[in-house]
């Protein structure tokens, strides 16, 4: 399914902390190499040491889906969110069979599903690299200097990582490129899907209850990862606990935040605010409608777009909410007084230089690339196919140190992955997002631009996109193999339409690459170092670094907040679900929790809120207690988390869980699974 936007768990609030200032009490997404013992000593009394990180780290999962994960038994199973799995729910579904909606729970080992496309990552190790990296780079500047860089770390993650099969290294760029480490990973590529609860359960409340609190949504599920056709033996896995949170106990999230914006200048929040945002609000409202309308034209097809329209109202919720944000003049005002700060520390190091000036010339330059940019790579998983068929083999033939990245040694197994799995697509949802992104490019840089000419040639968006989609053959992944395995040969030759396109597009798509690095990625990447250098000297390692979709570990405990003078209490109850529902979407029961009411115990936990701080790929992170052991997972943020990009507010901020308490009640009473159970460790009553 084509799943263009981020999912997004951020906070945001009156006294926030931004560009690195000394972290307040339960903020900082940290690296397991920096974490803040002596912090949470002082704040909690108690900090886990080197041997609980350890374990917890080893037992931590990355799923290259964009979300988070653990190892929960030592036969290979994977707890995560619902909504994490719901592209592959979708996937798996036939004609006779919608496991989005009615959930999906295999009788035996063998009925597990394969999830296409995915795959789960464990890190195992941790290096720093940095000094390797910045030599590589040297007095190199703009274009010259991504070129310098990203050779050196092809060549580091290479050497790295000998065993591609069951290896991955990948360097990640933290402070802005102040520092680099490399993170090898353990990776499973066969990934099974082994339970998951119907989709009302999950989303029981939809749009209304997203990014609020008091929640009841059952948004849990259970992946298994295997190897040579058996369940893996992980080094390392976390006890399940199906008890009650404590008010106030301390409670940690452990996984792999994707993106934050909290280091940040002026003139980077400003094009934020004046250019990004306002395109992707605009441009998602759109496709938002869109595809409601082609939805209501069948059950089929409002089945075939529920995922797409779940991740398209959660995505629009965010930049929304990042949107008023940055339009709130006090908000902006406490950034700018925060960077003021900054600026005078490093006004008091000639070291440092004046690197604000160099990401104010970038970001100029930003505004100029940015809509040709955004516009010239249009929306389909099909010419996704498409673009990185014709890209892969281009960059095959070149040596490792010169290819772009996502095509080097280190990253093509993971990329001929994603292109050969099978995975279905419907013509009718490749058809409205590549027609809509055409038209949007067409509005947006105008009918007689130069490369609005180049996207639709003498087409219009509508007829290009339907002309596209009906004639390709790419959706058969064996189709697919052959251009892969046939390289730049087969890729010349071929006749496919969409290849066609993506050939036709490459040379200015590659163009408009070059000139970002040469005028914003490379003088931003200089530039944050600089700033990165005036942060450690400002704030030393209290300064954690921007969220990299790399694995962290964030501290914070059980806790409710006061809502317009009403104290919000941390804890919902499943009972609660029966009492919320009306019978009309989207509070309509689920029909096995219907079914099942009598059986329920309804003063089992269900959701409950934490002050630790996370943002979109936490989803599914393991929440932990002092213990180590899972006492839920994170899927959420509450309204105040919107804009949360940007800074932390601990009075206001807050994780959303469902317990492992409620998962554990659910399998008892609602989806009978005792051998999921029993391998949980959980005792009959």
């Amino acid at each position: 399914m084509t799943k263009p936007f981020l999912l997004i768990a951020t906070a945001l609030g009156a006294s926030l902390s931004t560009f690195a200032a000394p972290a307040l009490a339960d903020e900082g997404m940290w690296t397991f190499d920096n974490f803040p013992a002596e912090q949470m000593r002082k704040d909690y009394g108690w900090a886990p040491d080197q041997k609980w990180l350890d374990r917890t780290r080893a037992a931590a999962v990355r799923l290259t889906g964009g979300c988070s994960a653990s190892f929960v038994s030592n036969q290979g199973l994977i707890l995560t969110n619902q909504h994490c799995v719901a592209s592959c729910l979708a996937n798996i579904s036939t004609e006779t069979s919608d496991y989005l909606l009615n959930g999906f729970r295999p009788a035996t080992r063998a009925e597990e599903k394969p999830c296409p496309g995915q795959q789960a990552e464990v890190v195992t190790t941790i290096g720093d690299v940095t000094g390797d990296i910045k030599n590589a780079i040297g007095s190199a500047t703009g274009e010259a200097l991504i070129k310098a860089r990203d050779a050196r770390i092809a060549a580091i993650e290479a050497a790295g990582c000998p065993d591609k099969a069951k290896t991955r290294c990948q360097v990640v760029t933290l402070y802005g490129g102040g520092k680099y480490s490399l993170y090898t990973y353990r990776k499973y590529s066969d990934v099974r899907l082994a339970w998951a609860p119907e989709g009302r359960a999950q989303g029981f409340g939809g749009d209304p209850d997203n990014f609020n609190f008091p929640r009841y949504a059952l948004d849990g599920s259970f992946l298994r990862a295997y190897e040579n056709g058996k369940p893996v033996t992980p080094a390392a896995f976390l006890k399940w606990n199906p008890r009650t949170p404590v008010l106030g106990e301390a409670t940690f999230v452990v996984g792999n935040p994707g993106s934050t914006s909290r280091l940040w200048t002026s003139s980077q929040i400003a094009f934020e605010r004046e250019m990004r945002l306002p395109v992707t609000v605009a441009t998602l409202s759109e496709l938002r409608g869109r595809l409601i309308r082609a939805m209501d034209e069948s059950p089929q097809k409002r089945s075939e777009g529920q995922d797409d329209l779940d991740g398209i109202e959660n995505s629009l919720k965010v930049y929304l909410g990042r949107q008023k944000a940055l339009n709130d003049p006090a908000f902006t005002g406490r950034l700018a007084a925060t960077e003021a700060q900054l600026k005078d520390v490093a006004a008091k190091n000639a070291a440092i230089g004046d690197p604000w000036t160099a990401v104010d010339g970038a970001m100029a330059a930003n505004r100029k690339l940015y809509l040709a940019s955004r516009f010239i790579r249009p929306t389909s998983d099909l010419y996704n196919y498409a673009r990185t068929l014709v890209r892969a083999a281009a960059e095959r033939t070149k040596p490792d140190a010169e290819r772009l990245p996502g095509y080097t040694t280190s990253s093509l197994p993971l990329t001929e992955k994603t292109i050969l799995d099978p995975t279905p697509h419907h013509a009718w949802v490749e058809e409205l997002y590549l027609e809509w992104s055409l038209s949007k490019a067409r509005e947006w840089l105008g009918a007689d631009d130069a490369d609005t000419k180049l996207l639709l040639g003498k087409e219009s968006p509508e007829g290009l996109a339907a002309r596209l989609i009906s004639g390709t053959k790419l959706g058969d992944p064996a189709v697919r193999k052959a251009l892969w395995e046939g390289g730049q040969t087969a890729i010349d030759a071929s006749t496919d339409p969409m290849i066609v396109y993506a050939r036709a597009l490459d040379a200015r798509d590659r163009e408009l690459t070059r000139l970002a690095n040469a005028e914003v990625n490379g003088p931003l990447t200089a530039a944050s170092a600089g700033l990165a250098d005036a942060r450690f000297a400002a704030f030393g390692a209290s300064a954690y670094p921007d969220a990299t979709f790399s694995l962290r570990i964030s501290y914070g405990k059980v806790a409710g907040w006061t809502e317009r003078g009403k104290a919000i209490n941390p804890v919902t109850t499943i009972g609660g679900t029966f009492e919320r529902a009306t019978g009309a979407a989207p509070f309509d029961l689920a029909p096995a929790f219907a079914a099942n009411e009598a059986k329920v115990d309804k003063a089992v936990a269900y959701n409950f809120v934490t002050t630790n701080d996370i943002i979109g790929g936490n989803s599914g992170s393991p929440v932990l207690d002092k213990a180590g052991t899972v006492i839920g997972a994170a899927f959420d943020g509450n309204i105040h988390s919107l804009g949360g990009n940007y800074g932390y507010d601990p009075e206001l901020n807050r994780t959303v869980v469902v317990s492992a308490a409620a998962l554990t009640e659910a399998m008892r009473s609602i989806y009978p699974s005792p051998a999921l159970l029993a391998e949980l460790g959980v005792k009959k009553r």
